[in-house]
């Protein structure tokens, strides 16, 4: 009896031994795919963050924080008191108008906080102002509350496709279409058939479901793949973005515990590795725009501290990837879901899907498709949309909202469904990368010649801006070219996206002004830079800034510690 009992605790022991050891490679794979930086460690990020002492420079520290001598810090001082005034004299009710609300906007709050890198931004704050209020668009301009008409470089956050007149008119027409009706929610607008015949034939897929925002769809569409998978966790790739919803989230920003997400490496053999292996992932989301920046979160000014953003969008490996992927979760019975919300009918009538030869399972749209109002959509498969069990018949995937299917943005989705299925739009897809392309090659023409260090790379009508040497001081650029009148987007010069009607001459006119305002970049001293100067000198000098704050150890006269409020 013994012997038996010794037996069954060594089989015991050994089975014991052999899921520890399975537990143990799986846990290899996971770390080996997950990006080294903080991006690919939510959890890391989250500690990071909460331990980074604000500070910020004062006096002279503002203008020489690279060391630069001191008759540099008084052209850069001058410099920026000349900008400062130019943008309150060009546009002084629209400053007034934002300055009026802004202790009562959060988002506003936000914005003006985090647009440039914190060391610099109380200062900046104070003295350069800049317009938060526009009346009205035209063609590619916007005007602001001082009859100010500047290039729209915003895309309007990603609606702006086919240009601001063309949603005018959408929103105008769907209004009038659907007047007798109204604000009715919950029965359908009869448009609302065309729209689901229209968008099932876009998206290759089988049935539709409609929101209010693209985050919105893809918490639906997430939802749906852990529903009918049964398990438990979702796939993400690192510096993607899908909204701003705890699931999808998982580093600097949410508060929340998002154990439920991996954060893996995009284009990269070890996801696949871990794709293969794993047995508890539900769906792998994936934002196309990524091909401009894979690995990287959005290049925003706000954490431009040096000169090492870089971009570089290679569509074939990037389609290459995504075919591959769709074949690994196909064979593992993973749910491949495309966030189409921001380049969905920009780069290309039938999105990435179309761009990059890949079918999704699932896939959402937003912003565009609204035709300027306010919308999400989940496309899918006929067994991923269902959300009910017909064996079960309480086990529901609910997903319901009030304004779903509000009568005036479906009649003015219809509008832009129909608007841009005509010929003069489609030829405007079928010449967009050859024209996008031309466009990004004479911009970098001209800035070499122009001996400027700046260069752009971009993604079908997507740009950003690179920068060629080290600097601390390169988010000063925004401002130079808002005071040649270009509206950018919060982030400032890390993402340009123009709206595909933009004409060569008003094209041109935006390459003149970015080289303009360049140039006064580099008169005000901001481009000084010792030979030695390294991005990576400019990094661990921060470091140790942030060691001295924390210690204690800091200059008052160079470094102010920032209190909580």
């Amino acid at each position: 009896m013994s012997s038996t009992m010794l037996v069954i605790g060594i089989v015991i022991a050994i089975a014991a031994l052999v899921a520890a050891a399975r537990a143990g490679y799986s846990r290899l794979l996971l770390s080996r795919a997950k990006h080294p930086s903080l991006v690919g460690h939510g959890r890391i990020a989250r500690r990071f963050a909460r331990r980074v002492p604000g500070y910020a420079y004062t006096g002279e520290a503002f203008y020489r924080s690279d060391d630069a001598p001191a008759d540099v810090g008084r052209q850069r001082r001058q410099a920026f008191e000349a900008l400062a005034r130019r943008l309150r004299e060009r546009s002084p009710e629209s400053i007034a108008a934002g300055e009026r609300v802004a202790g009562m906007v959060s988002d506003m709050q936000f914005v003006r906080r985090y647009r440039v890198p914190f060391q610099y931004a109380g200062h900046v704050r104070e003295h350069l102002s800049v317009g938060a209020f526009v009346s009205a668009s035209a063609g590619v301009t916007l005007t602001d509350l001082d009859g100010n008409e500047s290039l729209d470089l915003t895309g309007a956050y990603g609606v702006n496709v086919l240009g601001y007149d063309f949603y005018k008119a959408c929103i105008a027409a769907g209004a009038e279409r659907v007047n007798d009706l109204g604000p009715v929610l919950g029965p359908y607008h009869p448009v609302v058939e065309d729209n689901v015949r229209r968008l099932t034939e876009i998206s290759g897929l089988d049935e539709v479901s409609f929101h209010m925002s693209g985050t919105e769809a893809v918490m639906q569409a997430v939802r749906l793949a852990l529903y009918h998978t049964g398990r438990s966790h979702v796939v993400r790739f690192c510096g993607a973005y899908h909204g701003w919803w705890d699931g999808v989230q998982p580093g600097i920003g949410n508060p929340h515990k998002t154990g439920d997400v991996y954060t893996l490496r995009d284009m990269d053999e070890r996801t696949l590795r871990v794709l293969r292996q794993r047995r508890d992932i539900a769906c792998v989301l994936v934002n196309p725009l990524q091909v401009l920046h894979p690995n990287a979160n959005a290049p925003g000014d706000g954490s431009l501290i040096n000169s090492a953003r870089s971009a570089n969008s290679d569509v074939a490996a990037y389609g290459q990837w995504l075919r591959e992927l769709r074949r690994v979760c196909t064979e593992r019975g993973i749910v491949l879901i495309l966030d189409e919300v921001f380049v969905g009918f920009r780069i290309a009538y039938r999105g990435a899907q179309e761009y990059f030869g890949v079918q999704a399972d699932l896939v959402t749209y937003g912003k565009t498709l609204g035709g300027g109002l306010p919308v999400g959509v989940v496309c899918g498969r006929a067994h991923l949309m269902k959300r009910f069990r017909d064996d079960r018949p309480v086990d529901i995937c609910f997903a319901r909202g009030t304004f779903n299917s509000h009568p005036y943005v479906m009649a003015t989705m219809n509008e832009f469904l129909r608007r841009s299925a005509g010929t003069e739009i489609q030829a405007i897809y079928a010449n967009a990368d050859e024209i996008w392309q031309r466009r990004a090659r004479l911009f970098n023409q001209r800035l070499e010649a122009e001996h400027l260090p700046l260069r752009v790379a971009h993604f079908s009508s997507i740009f950003t801006v690179l920068y060629r040497q080290p600097s601390r001081y390169n988010w000063m650029l925004q401002f130079y070219l808002i005071a040649e009148g270009l509206t950018l987007p919060w982030i400032g010069t890390g993402r340009f996206i123009f709206s595909l009607n933009y004409t060569e001459d008003e094209f041109t006119t935006v390459v003149d002004r970015f080289v303009s305002a360049a140039r006064r970049m580099s008169e005000g001293g901001w481009w000084w830079h010792e030979p030695s100067l390294t991005n990576q000198r400019i990094q661990r000098r921060i470091l140790r800034e942030m060691l001295q704050v924390k210690l204690g150890s800091v200059s008052g006269a160079r470094i102010k510690r920032q209190q909580q409020i």
